[in-house]
């Protein structure tokens, strides 16, 4: 296989969308923490400090999934600052390195993801007790 300026570049453009997906989820659990933090002010419900407790972990997830992206992008641009410059060798291990780190950002993205719809079933739970 030939490596060039375009492999990564490829993968450059991909996470960026992916970054950007992140950031919208990131919005979206940050209107329903603040929402549930009023709720839970207004009534003292036992079920909303669950919910609580379920956006804690998965804010801590999404850090670790955005901080994973990021260092992907970082060493995708470092890759093809080093293919740009002829370092070919050493761009590949780069690459390999932002692929690894990649493949880590989108495996806890799925874990946050089934985070979520536990979330989903604390909801419908109590909606099917009512």
């Amino acid at each position: 296989m030939e490596f060039n300026i375009t492999t990564p570049a490829l993968l450059f453009s991909a996470i960026t969308l992916l970054m950007l997906a992140y950031t919208n989820r990131f919005l979206a659990i940050a209107a329903l923490v603040r929402q549930f933090v009023g709720l839970y002010d207004e009534k003292k419900e036992e079920r909303l400090l669950g919910q609580i407790a379920n956006f804690r972990l998965r804010l801590t997830i999404m850090k670790y999934t955005q901080f994973f992206g990021v260092l992907s992008f970082f060493f995708c641009v470092l890759c093809m600052t080093l293919v740009f410059f002829s370092y070919i060798v050493a761009g590949e291990i780069v690459f390999g390195i932002s692929l690894l780190l990649l493949m880590a950002s989108l495996a806890l993205s799925l874990w946050e993801i089934f985070i979520s719809v536990d979330a989903l079933k604390l909801e419908l739970r109590h909606v099917e007790g009512a």
